[in-house]
């Protein structure tokens, strides 16, 4: 497995990451409010980390667990197998990853977090 130091939050991602921070999506806004400040569950969740080469929307370092949340154009075809090799390079370097769509966020908020609860194994 490569250095942790060289995996998480990359230098060269610094300002793409504060970039997304200060242009988040409504669904990440209302994600985000629930999740920041230990507030689910008290796990703690970065937003806008990077693994890797890539930034997800939220990580848990504790858990080792990314939540990403997904637009519209994530349904187009030639994002879902770009979506499909992201999530597996990430998995593979032993973080899960769960997916939501923008709307599941911000219809069923609630039902997200318990999921996202669920898969991060706590009760």
């Amino acid at each position: 497995m490569a250095n942790l130091k060289s995996i998480f939050n990359k230098i060269e991602l610094k300002s793409r990451r504060s970039y997304l921070r200060k242009n988040m999506t409504k669904a990440e806004i209302v994600l985000w409010s629930r999740l920041k400040n230990s507030q689910l569950g008290g796990l703690k969740f970065r937003r806008q980390a990077s693994i890797a080469n890539y930034i997800v929307d939220f990580y848990c370092p504790s858990r080792k667990l990314a939540v990403e949340l997904d637009g519209d154009v994530h349904g187009h075809p030639s994002r879902v197998d770009s979506d499909l090799k992201r999530q597996a390079d990430i998995e593979s370097l032993g973080v899960a990853v769960v997916r939501f769509t923008n709307s599941e966020v911000m219809q069923n908020t609630e039902s997200v977090l318990q999921k996202i609860l669920d898969e991060a194994g706590v009760e």
